[in-house]
């Protein structure tokens, strides 16, 4: 085992900026082509249910390999780990930039949902070494939660910035500059992190990764296809359960879900990124074919949900936990971003912003800013903090999971309408529907536990 190398006392400030960075890297990710996707579209000639692979693709990568990425961080050294996830991410992004078909796209963006998978759950781990239990803990969380939340939709508006005045590739690039930048300040900002030894449990992190991934993929599939992949995750799903139960190393302590904080965490960030993902999913889509903005004005037309997102999160979630359970705030942020998407249920063909689209951005901003950070800290309440990095990946898979899985059944709901508005609105319905049981779900389960 190795030391923990402790960050100079000078020098948390940067420490926390090259992990908050990290984290906006790896959850941007998933939204900063979100703008650009008619672009691609139109470059690539697909239809919306391909389209979705654009964002799919670096979601199902993302999920599939997080467990593995949180051992491997836990075996090898947490910062070697990250470095690595960044890297992949960036080379990755690299590929996409210069990608000549919509393969190569696809296949670069699954390479960065690896990377993601690698760097997230060490960066988790970092954190909590870095900053000691107590006051800077919390200041530390409340930074890097209000971050993280507000980067989808940040990545959204930089992507139709980007797109507007330099086209979808120079989004791609702005990872490399950006992953880059967090690759140079790592030796100098993080400790080298603790290698707690053992060895990567190869048969279950392939049957996992495995069955992730084919989850994903089934429910963001149609046809004969779904089936199959259904199938064959939960095959693949059970050898891991019972590899898991019968190992000394497990890739993923099963224990961790007899944690009711763990179990109400992983609920919630599946439920947050389902809705807030799955709505953004259309934004552009319905900003710039029904209403005829630009890139750049769908994109700045989602400033209000980033800043919503991160005022909450950064100014009054942290002291609202001082207060209130993690599990009290998860529940009226997963309610407020119910009702957030379900006001995008009036949108017209020629609608108002101010009157149609903002109120709904605002409101679901808001309860993602409660939510996120409650549900990072609810993650890690009654973990050990050597189960840190696995039980961060925990969060941040079902946070995946929730993106693939939202996007992929807003999509076939939508599909099932032969008015595209119309299926628009019974997309949004499902998300809020499924937002506001959570909410009932986790507020339920908190009063037995007590």
């Amino acid at each position: 085992m190795t030391g923990t190398g402790v960050v100079p006392r000078r020098r948390p400030g940067l420490a926390l900026g090259v992990l908050a960075g990290a984290l906006a890297l790896d959850v941007s990710g998933l939204g900063v082509l979100n703008a650009a996707l008619p672009s691609v579209g139109e470059r690539f000639r697909l239809d919306d249910a391909t389209l979705q692979w654009v964002m799919i693709a670096y979601a199902v990568a993302f999920a599939g390999f997080l467990l593995v990425g949180g051992r491997l961080a836990d075996v090898f050294g947490r910062r070697r780990v990250f470095e690595a996830g960044i890297a992949l991410f960036t080379v990755a992004a690299l590929a996409g930039a210069l990608a000549p078909d919509i393969a190569v796209l696809l296949g670069a963006r699954a390479a960065q949902g690896i990377g993601a998978a690698l760097s997230g759950p060490a960066a988790l781990a970092l954190l909590t070494e870095v900053f000691p239990a107590g006051p800077a803990r919390n200041r530390a969380f409340s930074v890097y939660a209000a971050v993280g939340a507000a980067s989808f939709s940040g990545g959204v508006l930089l992507g139709g910035v980007l797109t507007q005045f330099f086209g979808w590739r120079s989004v791609l690039w702005f990872s490399v500059v950006v992953g880059v930048a967090v690759l140079a300040t790592t030796r100098a900002g993080l400790p080298a992190g603790v290698a707690r030894g053992g060895r990567l449990d190869l048969p279950g992190a392939i049957s996992g990764t495995l069955g992730l991934t084919l989850l994903v993929v089934g429910v963001s599939s149609s046809g004969a296809v779904v089936w199959s992949a259904l199938s064959a995750a939960v095959v693949f799903l059970v050898l891991f359960v019972v590899r898991e139960l019968r190992t000394a190393d497990p890739v993923l302590p099963l224990g961790l879900f007899r944690i009711p904080s763990v179990r109400a965490a992983s609920l919630a960030a599946f439920l947050q990124y389902m809705g807030s993902v799955g709505m953004l999913f259309f934004a552009p889509l319905y900003l710039q074919g029904m209403l005829k903005y630009s890139p750049l004005e769908s994109g700045l037309a989602l400033v209000p949900m980033s800043l919503a997102v991160f005022l909450t999160a950064n100014y009054a979630t942290g002291r609202l936990l001082a207060t209130y359970t993690p599990h009290a705030l998860m529940a009226v942020g997963l309610v407020l971003i119910g009702v957030g998407t379900g006001l995008w249920m009036s949108t017209p063909h020629h609608g108002s912003y101010a009157l149609h689209v903002l109120p709904g951005l605002v409101i679901s901003g808001i309860g993602q800013g409660l939510n996120f950070p409650s549900m990072t800290s609810a993650g890690l309440t009654g973990v050990e903090p050597e189960g840190h990095a696995v039980a961060g990946a925990v969060n941040v898979v079902a946070q995946q999971i929730g993106s693939s899985v939202g996007v992929a059944v807003m999509v076939l709901v939508a599909a099932t309408s032969d008015d595209q508005l119309t299926g628009y609105h019974l997309a949004y319905l499902t998300a809020a529907v499924a937002c506001v049981a959570g909410a009932v779900t986790i507020t339920l389960a908190r009063r037995r536990v007590a």
